[in-house]
């Protein structure tokens, strides 16, 4: 028999509680330095990749399958100021990778429109994303919801981050980062927050602590990223992104503080005690969630979706073209 674990609150969320007895054992570190383990989540494929069926489902340790969006905690523990993150673009690629928040259990699929698949375009002098990009689990930035600081609602998605570390990571990854900065985006008169991060094991990560370090130790990376999110679109024939605070980049506690706020939006929308649409909450985890399944559930939901190839990978199959956008 399943035996259901209750979840302890604390002020940023649940945390599964069980009795010693019932606790899986700790994970054995893999390497030197503090936050180096073993990953706790792992990925299953089901279809093809670059593909309309393609989807990538999430495990925990334990072989069961969780939501991304719903399951994974957002920090890493009570006592240290790291958060979790879901990998969903790799550095340079150009897929529109992103968690399914309108599937049960929110795998990663590629995002589509008009039915065709999506593909950021390249922007001179950069190719696909430059950042590893993806968002902080539970977190939901409420459509319904005006944020005091840009007068604009949020935009119905977990909280997005751009990692400028050193690596470049796997889609589906899930990384510990350091919080540095944030930036608005106004997407169509939608608040759509960037959180500005660390990977916590790059080579380079103990140098930075707030958003003047990424100014000091990567000179011209942020100008970058306002001006990649800010041109990203022009391609497909839509106007230049808006940014609230004239496109400056806020702190570490600012961006603390959005943190909370989305963290807090989820909550609401996890307990029912707010209308979130078309979102699925369906969550593994959060046992006194009106949302909650069984394992047994999860297990089904997985099962429904196709896992045979429907032919070679075609490996981000679009026509590599560069923009140069110089006025």
């Amino acid at each position: 028999m399943r035996v259901l674990l209750p979840l302890l609150r604390t002020g940023w969320g649940w945390r599964a509680w069980a009795p010693a007895a019932a606790r899986l054992p700790p994970v054995t570190s893999t390497g030197s330095g503090p936050h180096r383990a073993m990953a706790l989540y792992r990925t299953e494929e089901r279809g093809q990749p670059y593909t309309p069926d393609y989807r990538l489902f999430f495990k925990n340790v334990a072989g069961d399958y969780i939501s991304p969006f719903h399951d994974i905690p957002l920090r890493v523990d009570s006592t240290e100021t790291l958060f979790n993150m879901v990998v969903e673009v790799p550095r340079w690629t150009n897929a529109k990778m992103e968690i399914a928040t309108k599937e049960p259990l929110n795998p990663i699929k590629q995002d589509t429109k008009d039915g065709k698949l999506r593909y950021v375009a390249n922007v001179f002098p950069h190719k696909g994303y430059i950042w590893n990009y993806g968002a902080l689990p539970q977190t939901w930035e409420d459509p319904c919801r005006k944020d005091n600081s840009t007068d604009c609602c949020g935009d119905n998605d977990p909280i997005d981050v751009c990692e400028i570390g050193s690596k470049v990571l796997s889609c589906g990854e899930v990384i510990r980062v350091k919080i540095l900065g944030i930036l608005a985006l106004i997407d169509q008169g939608e608040t759509d927050w960037k959180i500005i991060a660390i990977n916590v094991n790059d080579p380079e990560a103990s140098k930075f602590h707030d958003i003047d370090d990424v100014k000091k130790y990567k000179p011209g990376y942020l100008e970058a990223t306002l001006n990649w999110l800010r041109f990203y679109k022009v391609p497909e024939g839509k106007p230049e992104n808006q940014f609230a605070f004239n496109g400056e980049f806020r702190n570490k506690a600012f961006a603390l503080e959005v943190i909370k706020s989305t963290h807090e939006c989820w909550k609401a929308l996890l307990m029912k005690k707010c209308d979130g649409g078309a979102i699925n909450c369906t969550n593994v985890q959060i046992c006194d969630s009106p949302f909650h399944c069984t394992q047994e559930e999860a297990r089904s939901i997985v099962e429904l979706v196709s896992s045979s190839p429907n032919k070679e990978s075609n490996e981000e199959d679009t026509e590599q073209v560069w923009h140069f956008l110089g006025k």
